[in-house]
Formats: C-alpha cells, structure tokens, sequence
C-alpha cells in the first residue's frame, strides 16, 4: 500500500472510531471537559508515526508541513506534542491545534474501554473525569457490564496494524511519530511521480 493510500486507510478508520466515541457519549454522557489539556500534557505518550499520517498529509496539503517540523526542532523535547497550545487567549483555547487530524493514542484517551482479566467491561477513564463526572462514568461502567458500547482500543490498534503491520508496531515519543509522520509525507510527496535513473 502506497503512502497516499495509508493516508486515506487512516482517515476511514478514523471515521469508524469517532462513530463508536459518539454512541459511547450518547449512552453515557461522558464528555471531555472544556479546555481540559491533562491528556495531552502526560509525560511518555508513545504513539506510531502512522496514525498521524492524515495530519502530516495536511499539513504539507496546507503548506504548514515545514513549519512543524521547525516547530519540533524548537521544542527541543520529543516527548511534548507540537500540536498542543498552552494557552487561553482571546482568539485560541488551550488544546490542540490540529485536532480534526490528531492520532489514534489522542482520540481514544477516555473513549475506550478494556477488559480486565475475569471479562469485565471497564471504561478507561482519565483523572478528570473520574472525579467530575463520576455517575455518568458509574452508569457508562454499569452498561459495559451488559454490553459492549464504544471503541476497544486493542482493537482499533489491531486496524491500524491491518494498514501496514511494521509501522503500527513502532512506538515513538509523541513528537517523534509526529516529526516521522510528516518528514515521510514530505519525501513522498517530492519522489511521487519521480522514476529511478
């Protein structure tokens, strides 16, 4: 499969995966909390330079593609996302910049669920909403317990890995996959089309 095309494969799962996160808050009403940022400032978040492919692509599509890459190189720390802004201003809110094309590891944060070792059904909640939004998250745990509701994470990792099997196993520091996943997009892009001599 061609670059372009684990673009597009990504993109569709991702449509799956917001599906399932959207029956999961319809039946719950568990939902992130406003200009909320815990997740995305946790130190050590691994991810695979593939699931952030449909970003990179973007990025280069809008010309921002050099940009980021100096912007990782700024921030000198590959374990802090180039994607994420700090700071409430007048016209920006705290959270990501690039959220529609953010990765796999960002969108499940809270809108999975696992299984512990005796079969039972557990959403895997963050901090926050443990402590804000405990009776949805009681009665998002309650009908777990009945059915399965919303996204499985080792199953849309097993997807990922059904796109291109090597690269859904290589786990880097956040801004790592990210910088890998758009210097990947840029060569593509530049060879596309280009015969060996």
């Amino acid at each position: 499969m061609n670059v372009l095309s684990k673009v597009r494969a990504v993109e569709r799962l991702y449509k799956v995966l917001e599906k399932d996160i959207r029956e999961l808050q319809a039946q719950t009403g568990i939902n992130c909390v406003v200009n909320c940022i815990k997740c995305c400032t946790t130190s050590h978040i691994m991810a695979t330079a593939l699931e952030f492919y449909p970003m990179a692509y973007h990025l280069y599509q809008t010309g921002e593609a050099d940009n980021f890459l100096e912007k990782i190189t700024q921030i000198n720390n590959s374990g802090i996302c180039p994607a994420l802004n700090y700071f409430n201003t007048e016209n920006t809110r705290p959270g990501c910049t690039q959220y529609p094309y953010r990765g796999l590891i960002c969108r499940l944060f809270t809108y999975n669920y696992s299984t512990d070792k005796y079969g039972v059904r557990r959403l895997a909640a963050c901090k926050t909403i443990r402590l804000t939004q405990a009776e949805e998250l009681e009665k998002a745990n309650h009908l777990l317990k009945l059915k399965p509701i919303g996204p499985k994470a080792t199953d849309f990792y097993s997807r990922l890995q059904v796109i291109d099997f090597n690269e859904a196993q290589r786990l880097y520091p956040i801004g790592d996959a990210i910088r890998i996943a758009i210097e990947t997009i840029i060569t593509n892009q530049h060879y596309r089309g280009k015969r060996a001599m």
